[in-house]
């Protein structure tokens, strides 16, 4: 067993020093329970309830029990999430509300795959496509799941089966449970490989783009049309997501609006929620609602 863990251990990145690790009782967060303490990190295993199904109280005892058996420290933690549409990432974003900012998780690489499809079917640009990005917090993203699934078996670990994993109305289980598979099965070999080093090519794109992105005023369309449009898509990207200050970016049709102004074939255009970018001889300057 010893053997199989210094295996596993080897293809981790875990950080120095005490450690918060996210632990919901599922085979993902327990292995990293388990290898985060295997490592000789001082551990505190946080258990968060959402209050959504019944039976929660008996995943916090089961992360509890395990937190003792590793010798780590155990903390429960709960959030209220009103049942509705788009409950997932609801539950989701409340969930690292009440963790700590360096939490650790426990996605793996099969994870990474799942996420890099669900970029691609929501016509996600080069950051999407990225994927999960490697850092110390998620220390398990080289390992399978199988193998995963794997250890906590062979420690006799009770893990919890979250029956939402099953729902076909998230996206993400859809993909897990059919559109992989059948993608495995149409290419006659395991796609999750694959897959993530597309994300890895992906992830050097966007760096690259970025940092010439950034050479450039994006307020100035003369610059804007002396580099490739790729370049100057993301200059715009970041322009307009800076200062509207929202959570997502704008998507490609608004960017391509925006260079059609910048490249004066047009005066202005709506770029969302009642903002405008406006041209004023060779400068494009945002307006915002109240400025209309």
């Amino acid at each position: 067993m010893k053997d199989i863990i210094q295996s596993l251990l080897e293809r981790c990145s875990f950080p120095d020093g005490p450690v918060d690790c996210a632990v919901s009782g599922g085979a993902d967060s327990m292995a990293l329970l388990a290898l985060a303490s295997s490592a000789g990190l001082e551990v505190t295993a946080i258990h968060v309830d959402h209050g959504i199904r019944e039976g929660s109280g008996d995943e916090a005892e089961a992360v509890a029990a395990a937190a003792e058996r590793f010798g780590a420290q155990f903390e429960s933690r709960s959030v209220t999430v009103d049942t509705g549409p788009n409950l997932e990432e609801r539950a989701r974003q409340a969930r690292y509300s009440v963790l700590p900012e360096n939490v650790l998780t426990g996605h793996t690489a099969d994870d990474q795959a799942e996420t890099i499809l669900l970029a691609l079917i929501r016509g996600s640009a080069w950051q999407g496509m990225g994927g999960i990005m490697p850092t110390t917090n998620r220390p398990l993203l080289q390992l399978r799941r199988s193998e995963r699934e794997h250890l906590c078996s062979s420690l006799g670990i009770t893990t919890i089966t979250d029956p939402s994993n099953m729902d076909p109305q998230f996206r993400r289980n859809r993909i897990r449970h059919e559109l992989l598979p059948l993608l495995c099965d149409i290419a006659d070999r395991d796609l999750v490989p694959v897959l993530v080093r597309q994300a890895e090519l992906f992830r050097d794109g966007s760096k690259f783009i970025s940092e010439e992105a950034q050479k450039i005023d994006p307020t100035n369309t003369r610059e804007l049309e002396s580099v490739p449009r790729i370049i100057s898509r993301e200059a715009i990207r970041n322009w307009i997501w800076e200062t509207r200050g929202d959570d997502h970016p704008p998507d490609l049709a608004t960017i391509d609006r925006v260079l059609d102004v910048a490249y004066l074939e047009s005066i202005a255009t709506d770029v969302g929620k009642g903002w405008r970018v406006a041209r004023t001889d060779r400068v494009l300057r945002i307006e915002k609602p109240d400025a209309v």
